[in-house]
């Protein structure tokens, strides 16, 4: 049986396949209407929790250190897994901020699996 812990080189992501591995969603967001946002910021939350996610960034100072991507804001979540991450995404009480979000904001959001602990 496969012991997850840490590996490098090519077979990194093969040799980790069985292991749980944390997901980060990651959201590039430009509010246009911030009295509107302010009722997705109150709904989003719980939904978050309630499918095991956590806030890691919630719009926090950015500083550019290398390109020239600079987001005006920057949401980090983690998820137990890229599955999780995907559920809470498509799930009907997140489904419910999004349309709270809809004309509030524009978003890039992305799903990105991490490393096993």
């Amino acid at each position: 049986m496969l012991r997850c812990g840490i590996i490098t080189g090519p077979d990194f992501h093969q040799a980790f396949k069985d292991c749980p591995m944390p997901a980060y969603v990651i959201s590039d967001i430009e509010v246009t209407d911030s009295a509107q946002y302010e009722e997705y910021k109150r709904l989003a939350p719980a939904t978050i929790a309630q499918y095991g996610g956590r806030y890691l960034t919630r719009g926090g100072a950015t500083s550019i250190l290398e390109g020239t991507w600079a987001p005006p804001r920057v949401v980090v979540l983690e998820f137990p897994t890229a599955d999780a991450a995907r559920t809470w995404y498509n799930s009907p009480e997140y489904t419910k901020a999004r349309a709270a979000r809809a004309g509030a904001a524009s978003a890039k959001i992305l799903v990105v699996e991490g490393i096993p602990g």
